[in-house]
């Protein structure tokens, strides 16, 4: 019978970066390294290689798996396949879709290999590819609709695929004050708050645009952005031609997510698409309601009406009336806050995140 104390696990994934499946990757890492004989970790590289050292897990820097040329797609092949032999890995856990199809690749010429993949969002495309990368793994879904995906959209065995939620840590230190949202406080302003990468999946286009119309019901409101991206410039640029660089304020990457939430008073989750977040449990986990676009797994998360809103993607004015609604009821957002952190500790906090990967791990070896 094989125990997890014999694994040798791979973490294959795009990037060690800033993002959600990347914390995720970190957090398996946390998981596993206790409990298993050794976990390595492969990507392109990124700032949470850092992380890796501290914990005392070995990184292999291998070329952008997003790159399909041939010649980058070899190497990239041979490099992983010199991975396995050196390390004598014994269950490779993907995170990207060509990530896996290099793995299904591997694991034709390496039959006794353990096969697990994370998808972390939903496709529509790619169906040849996508079913031959999945097809001989075992699947965690991040979430309901990441499953449905799988099973209904590209016809993966309903038996192979595993719901497991993303979760996050509670947040159990004292709040350090960011001088920014301290400042706003005690002018007393209500802060509303967009945290996540400035990019065209995050919408944020569209909470930018909304602010005009929060504007002219209440004066004290302010809008407060954090992260880092490829739009920001098109972003602030946006904020500028509407005269409201005092009014939409940018704070930049933060590592301290759950400390500056719990200087809000509310997060706006505008994403166009999304696999599972973990911007509405990290709020959740601090007591802050979530207005949050109705898409993919977001939908699971926020229960309309009790711990946040869905509205509709794409839709400036529907982010401007729930913005205003919780402004103007403070009761209301703090029982919405309370009941964030209720779903939190019940269905996402970290414990339950290890219990699950723990059992799906050892299910899963025999």
């Amino acid at each position: 019978m094989k125990t997890l104390q014999n694994q040798n696990v791979l973490l294959f994934t795009r990037t060690m970066g800033l993002g959600g499946t990347e914390n995720v990757v970190l957090q398996l890492c946390e998981i596993l390294n206790p409990v298993v004989n050794k976990v390595v970790v492969c990507s392109c590289g990124g700032v949470n290689e850092k992380r890796l050292q501290t914990m005392g897990i070995k990184h292999y820097t291998i070329p952008d798996i997003e790159k399909k040329d041939l010649k980058t797609f070899f190497s990239t092949l041979s490099q992983v396949k010199k991975i396995v032999k050196k390390e004598g890995i014994t269950i490779i856990h993907v995170h990207h879709r060509m990530a896996a199809f290099y793995t299904a690749l591997i694991k034709m010429q390496n039959r006794c290999l353990k096969f697990f993949a994370t998808a972390h969002n939903t496709f529509t495309d790619k169906i040849g590819l996508t079913r031959f990368s999945y097809k001989n793994a075992y699947i965690i879904a991040c979430g309901k609709e990441v499953k449905s995906n799988l099973v209904n959209y590209y016809h993966l065995p309903e038996d192979k695929v595993v719901v497991i939620h993303n979760a996050i840590k509670s947040y159990k230190e004292s709040i350090k004050p960011d001088s920014c949202l301290e400042r706003l406080k005690k002018s007393g302003y209500i802060i509303v708050g967009n945290i996540g990468r400035l990019s065209k999946q995050k919408g944020m286009e569209y909470f930018v645009d909304s602010y005009d119309e929060v504007h002219a019901s209440i004066d004290k409101v302010k809008y407060v952005i954090v992260g880092q991206g490829e739009d920001e410039v098109f972003l602030k640029q946006r904020v500028e031609k509407a005269s409201n660089q005092d009014n939409i304020i940018f704070l930049g990457y933060r590592s301290d997510i759950q400390n500056i939430m719990a200087q809000m008073d509310y997060i706006v989750l505008s994403s166009l698409w999304e696999g599972f977040p973990l911007t509405p449990i990290e709020a959740f986990s601090v007591h802050k309601p979530v207005i949050g676009t109705a898409v993919d797994g977001t939908k699971e998360i926020i229960d309309n009406g009790k711990n946040g809103f869905l509205i509709a993607p794409r839709n400036s004015q529907e982010i401007a009336e729930k913005v205003i609604e919780l402004a103007q009821n403070e009761n209301r957002r703090m029982k919405m806050g309370e009941y964030a952190y209720v779903t939190y500790k019940e269905e996402f906090d970290f414990s339950v995140f290890q219990t699950n990967i723990l059992n799906f791990y050892e299910q899963r070896l025999n």
